[in-house]
């Protein structure tokens, strides 16, 4: 069976939820609403988007579909991509336009590319989810708020032509205005019922003008802002970070206390009972007392072995020194079942050995514990920026990362680190546990 470890899931408090629409707040207060330049601003934002919409719909239409006519020719792939990164200028404008009637501004959901190249550049944007969210806004942009605010704007216009109709009978063509078909007004007094039916006109256009910006912006946030659940995962993953950086923290002073206390205290009691029992020898009656006295030292000389390998677990001094290679051959050395190891590797950040180490060392416990092997192969090279170590047994096999504690402990630790951690262990054999890390750790 293959399995790839889940990541561990951390506390953390959610991220805050979206402020509220300003414009949704403001409708709340009718008389305040109509009176305030909040239906100005609603045109003018509806306005923009019937201007900016059909253009944008017109040229990914030409890109999309000389893209598919094209695509025998070998050019027709470049103007598909052209098509969907045309939606991340695209939403930098919406992002920027928003503020005509959001004042709480929308960031960019785009990772910073400062000094890449074009290649870089592209590569990036096209693996990012925002990308391709900006090139739906952009199809939905022209059909849907782009006609929804060619509406709006019709009816603006229409209800300021009726408003202007005592003027216009008045002053520019009488005997020309005809609220009703067929029978023009009679004079300025007359067309004050246009002037009425276009202020109704009027409140109904704020109304309208203001829905859809609040339409737009929710849609906006949605598509164009970061995602909560970005947010989210990036909170747990720093949680985990935080978890992990205190945990080796106490690891190290755990190690630091052994050594410099517990493992000193042994040795001088090791050598005081050596100087009892060199004192014993030369009494003839004391024979028993310095028989009990050699065997305590060599309890004592049993525990302080113990305690050093104890030590070197929590973090051998090797792997400080010289190294993830040196340290996973110093390990295969003491290992009770024959290991091979082919480790052509570099000096690598701390975190990342770390990580590697105690990974390859979990794998060889579990190989001797569980597996029945009869001899075990540690590779690892270094692949481009990446790190790729395999462990593997010919023993039984059916190894279930599941069931304990142990990988998926180092599950979390490869995930924290970017990486990821593949069991493959079919019935019969053989066992492979595969890791790879980022090598900038």
């Amino acid at each position: 069976m293959s399995d790839s470890l889940p990541l561990a899931a951390a506390a953390a408090e959610p991220p805050s939820a979206q402020p509220p629409v300003a414009v949704r707040a403001a409708m709340r207060r009718p008389l305040r609403f109509l009176v305030s330049w909040w239906p100005w601003r609603c045109w003018a934002y509806a306005g923009g988007g019937f201007l900016i919409g059909y253009p944008v719909l017109v040229v990914l239409g030409l890109l999309v579909g000389l893209g598919v006519v094209l695509a025998v020719a070998g050019i027709g792939l470049l103007l598909l991509l052209c098509a969907v990164v045309a939606g991340v200028p695209l939403g930098a404008l919406e992002r920027w336009r928003l503020r005509c009637v959001e004042p709480v501004h929308v960031a960019d959901p785009h990772a910073s590319l400062a000094g890449a190249g074009p290649a870089a550049w592209l590569r990036t944007r096209l693996r990012e989810r925002a990308t391709w969210r900006e090139f739906g806004y952009a199809a939905l942009l022209g059909p849907a708020f782009g006609a929804a605010g060619f509406l709006v704007i019709a009816l603006v216009a229409f209800s300021l032509i009726l408003v202007a109709t005592p003027v216009t009978v008045w002053a520019i063509a009488p005997d020309h205005v005809m609220l009703i078909p067929g029978r023009p007004v009679s004079g300025p007094l007359e067309g004050l019922g246009g002037t009425a039916a276009g202020l109704a006109g009027l409140v109904v256009a704020a109304y309208a003008g203001a829905l859809l910006a609040w339409a737009q912006v929710a849609t906006v946030r949605r598509l164009l802002g970061p995602r909560e659940e970005a947010d989210r995962v990036l909170e747990l993953t720093r949680s985990r970070v935080r978890l992990v950086e205190a945990f080796e923290a106490e690891r190290r002073r755990i190690e630091r206390d052994l050594h410099d206390g517990a493992q000193q205290q042994l040795v001088a009691l090791s050598m005081t009972l050596g100087l009892a029992e060199l004192e014993l020898r030369g009494l003839p009656q004391a024979a028993e007392a310095a028989a009990l006295v050699a065997r305590g030292r060599g309890e004592a000389k049993v525990a302080l072995e113990q305690l050093r390998d104890l030590v070197r677990g929590i973090h051998p001094q090797v792997l400080t020194d010289h190294g993830l290679a040196a340290a996973v051959t110093e390990v295969a050395l003491r290992h009770p079942v024959p290991v091979t190891v082919d480790l052509d590797l570099p000096r690598l950040p701390e975190p990342v050995e770390i990580t590697a180490y105690f990974t390859v060392t979990e794998a060889l416990a579990n190989a001797a514990k569980h597996s029945g092997a009869s001899r075990i192969a540690v590779a690892g090279r270094v692949e481009g920026d990446r790190l790729t170590l395999s462990v593997t047994d010919d023993g039984r096999g059916g190894a279930d990362p599941g069931a304990g504690a142990g990988l998926a402990g180092l599950a979390d630790r490869v995930a924290m680190l970017k990486g990821r951690l593949v069991v493959s262990s079919p019935v019969g054999g053989p066992t492979e546990l595969r890791v790879e890390v980022p090598c900038s750790g």
